[in-house]
């Protein structure tokens, strides 16, 4: 569980805000400290680990930039919470390790509240006004992969363990 502060957004915030597009062949450091400038100017220097991003409908929608998802998680961001997501978003946020949740939050979570997301327990508590909203649960094998930190971290993880355990084999039969 961690708590941070919310940053409340509406619907159709696109890949292009989150990771503007002159700023991608900068490093992911340089591309983070732009990321949702032309919707909150003030995100990138605000945002801080443990804080949420709370958002309407078709969060990350637009190209494919896998480094939208990668800015939010390298400024600190412990999850997004949207009423829903373009796949391709929900897919690279999924794969470099960062929580996202689909629920529709209404106007039970105002920005700058206190929030804990519980990604374990699917849940979103809005610390400020004592409300606790239910998520949309994540399956076991993506909540293991995104404990791991991501999918190459995970892989990596899989693929030592796999090693072990063939080294393991091959010397109970020497």
């Amino acid at each position: 569980m961690t708590t941070g502060r919310a940053f409340v957004y509406g619907d159709d915030i696109d890949t292009d805000q989150l990771a503007p597009g002159q700023y991608m062949a900068a490093p992911i450091e340089t591309l983070a400290a732009h990321c949702l400038e032309a919707v909150d100017p003030a995100f990138a220097s605000t945002v801080g680990p443990g804080d949420v991003i709370v958002a309407g409908r078709n969060f990350g929608m637009g190209s494919s930039r896998e480094q939208a998802a990668q800015a939010l998680k390298a400024l600190g961001v412990a999850g997004v919470v949207a009423r829903s997501f373009a796949g391709i978003f929900h897919r690279n946020a999924i794969n470099v390790g960062l929580p996202v949740f689909t629920a529709d939050v209404g106007d039970r979570i105002a920005a700058g509240d206190a929030v804990t997301l519980d990604v374990a327990g699917a849940r979103l508590v809005n610390e400020t006004g004592g409300i606790t909203i239910d998520l949309d649960p994540l399956p076991a094998f993506l909540l293991e992969l995104i404990n791991d930190g991501g999918l190459v971290p995970h892989l990596e993880k899989r693929f030592a363990k796999t090693r072990a355990n063939k080294r393991a084999q091959k010397e109970s039969r020497v």
